[in-house]
């Protein structure tokens, strides 16, 4: 992949290749960035043009062979490991070579994507991924070997955040004495969940959403788009071209989101004074307990940047309100008086706290009733 491929980020890639060209490359450095925003192609990018010597220009001539193996994402020097979870053909110790067709394929055609659209490639979108030890041995075993064209080798580990204290420590052991010639490119939308001993001697770079006016020129140009159309979701996609692309193709994960959602809240305001709405309640958790807990987390963040968007429109900021529902009858202006500065922030902590648990395999049925019924309370006050 190319700097010249990537939506935006002009400021990093500037960096990227003036700190490359000048030699000084940092051998850990940590990209931060929303869902998106091309963290991880802005790695792939990199690693080209470090791997190429694509110094003073991505060209294509004198280092065309090494720039080809990137087309299939199959250079021998770059090394991947990301989040697995067992299937049927890998039942137990998955690791990210038992995968690493699929992860190629998966870059290939969507590069942009998120953990969960990656979980979704692989069919197992109701389990949990993890990097585990097993991966970080592997970084060890890679990693000890000379490059095989005497250059740089590059070990991108995406989701870093996802790594268990195990892959942590082993992984931080080689941090702190890497092998020469040696680039660790880690990737995460969670800084906060990688260990602070990892995060310190790692060069942080911070990416922001891309900008909406990018995103629909490029729906224009790639796609074929209507300027007005395209503009409208590029403000829905609000900075991930991922997201973009789902609604484009009108396969967004979040259109059962809204429905689901407002199933929710009805039987919530319902409840008020009727305990036999409580049996709605108690069925909706039923329901979204049967989702896998990756959907579950997926939903819960939804919730919240639903009622973030309702308290948008209550104090009258409908200028930074994307989202339009499509349910029946619902409407977010009518939703919107119930979500105000005396419950905002309960009904956040509670929505927050219900995937935390979760993502720490707790009962979803009695995380989501136990959230339900303080939902009665918390819309209900003034």
């Amino acid at each position: 992949m190319l700097f010249s491929e990537i939506l935006g980020q002009e400021h990093i890639k500037s960096h990227l290749t003036k700190s490359a060209d000048a030699g000084r490359i940092p051998h850990a450095q940590l990209f931060v960035g929303p869902e998106g925003c091309g963290t991880l192609p802005m790695a792939l990018a990199y690693a080209q043009y470090v791997l190429c010597q694509n110094s003073g220009g991505e060209n294509q001539g004198k280092n065309e062979a090494c720039n080809l193996k990137f087309n299939n994402i199959s250079h021998p020097d770059l090394h991947f490991i990301y989040p697995t979870v067992s299937t049927d053909d890998v039942k137990s110790k998955p690791k990210s070579l038992d995968f690493i067709a699929d992860w190629r394929s998966f870059l290939l055609e969507n590069s942009y994507g998120g953990l969960f659209d990656w979980y979704k490639y692989l069919g197992v979108q109701n389990k949990q991924g993890l990097i585990r030890v097993e991966d970080a041995q592997e970084v060890l075993k890679s990693l000890s070997l000379k490059s095989f064209e005497g250059g740089y080798k590059i070990m991108i580990v995406w989701m870093a955040d996802k790594m268990n204290v195990e892959a942590s420590n082993k992984l931080l052991k080689i941090l702190e004495e890497p092998p020469e010639r040696t680039l660790f490119i880690l990737i995460s939308e969670d800084e906060e969940s990688i260990i602070q001993t990892i995060r310190s001697r790692c060069q942080v770079l911070h990416f922001n959403g891309i900008h909406e006016n990018i995103i629909a020129d490029v729906l224009v140009s790639r796609e074929n788009m209507e300027p007005r159309e395209a503009k409208k979701i590029a403000h829905q996609a609000q900075g991930n071209f991922s997201k973009a692309l789902h609604l484009l193709r009108e396969d967004s994960e979040e259109q059962p989101f809204e429905q689901w959602f407002v199933l929710w809240v009805r039987a919530a305001f319902r409840a008020k004074g009727n305990a036999a709405a409580i049996n709605d309640l108690i069925a909706w958790s039923e329901q979204i307990a049967g989702l896998g807990r990756e959907a579950q987390k997926k939903f819960l963040h939804f919730c919240i940047e639903m009622f973030r968007q309702a308290l948008l429109l209550n104090y009258q900021a409908s200028g930074l309100v994307y989202m339009e529902p499509k349910v029946e009858k619902f409407k977010l202006e009518n939703f919107a008086p119930f979500v105000n500065g005396n419950n905002i922030n309960d009904i956040f902590k509670e929505l927050s706290d219900a995937v935390y648990h979760i993502e720490r395999n707790g009962n979803a049925k009695i995380i989501l009733t136990d959230l339900s019924i303080k939902l009665t309370r918390l819309i209900h006050k003034k």
